[in-house]
């Protein structure tokens, strides 16, 4: 999943960063109203979480502009102002949550992760295909009860595969929300990656989970496509 954080302090900024990068997300952040415009009209993120006061065009203003272009990425608004009024304000224009600062790291990972849950309508905590449990939360995978050790890649591949199972999932999907630009080079180590996971995934007698449809990409799924 990739995140876009638009936060002008530094410090949190940097922290947020670290924390969600850890926690198996792709990061962009920039500390410019204008740039996090930029950056938020031109690619396609999971979720924003953005400050309200920023230099250059501040959060309203950049929430605004993205709802009256359409974007329906899911957004989570970062401010020190908690004034009624201020949450309102901002709910109304948009936002999908709001967070006042300041605010335990582990608790914007809760939200965002609850953002997450409702932009692919999941109930569950934990995602269930087959015998495949995935814990998003824990980040921990295991297969008919057994644990995977998964490398930090091959687990937000099978994560990204896992909020959308069942349906085709592209090639130019994976390398926009699963990997970071310096990493691969191009859209073929999404194949490469998908081995890595089917290898570690079907040990023994076990059925595949991942299907290629060709010409559409991968499917997580119990059942071949």
């Amino acid at each position: 999943m990739r995140l876009l954080i638009i936060e002008d302090n530094r410090g949190l900024r940097e922290s947020l960063t670290q924390y969600m990068r850890e926690a198996s997300f792709v990061v962009d952040s920039t500390g410019n109203g204008d740039e996090g415009l930029w950056h938020a009209t031109e690619q396609p993120y999971d979720a924003i979480l953005l400050d309200l006061m920023l230099p250059g065009i501040d959060g309203m203003e950049i929430l605004k502009k993205l709802r009256k272009k359409g974007t329906d990425t899911f957004i989570l608004v970062i401010s020190a102002r908690d004034g009624l009024e201020d949450r309102l304000e901002a709910l109304n224009a948009g936002a999908d949550d709001y967070l006042t600062k300041p605010f335990p790291m582990a608790e914007a990972l809760a939200r965002i992760h609850a953002m997450l849950r409702r932009k692919f309508d999941r109930k569950d905590p934990v995602i269930h295909i087959a015998d495949l449990n995935l814990d998003p939360v824990r980040r921990t995978v295991s297969r008919a009860g057994k644990t995977i050790d998964l490398t930090a890649l091959e687990y937000r591949l099978l994560e990204y595969l896992a909020f959308r199972s069942g349906e085709p999932v592209s090639r130019t999907d994976i390398w926009e929300h699963v990997f970071e630009d310096s990493t691969g080079g191009t859209s073929n180590a999404a194949d490469v990656y998908i081995g890595y996971l089917r290898k570690k995934l079907n040990t023994g007698d076990l059925p595949n989970l991942i299907h290629t449809r060709r010409g559409h990409g991968f499917v997580l799924s119990e059942n071949p496509v």
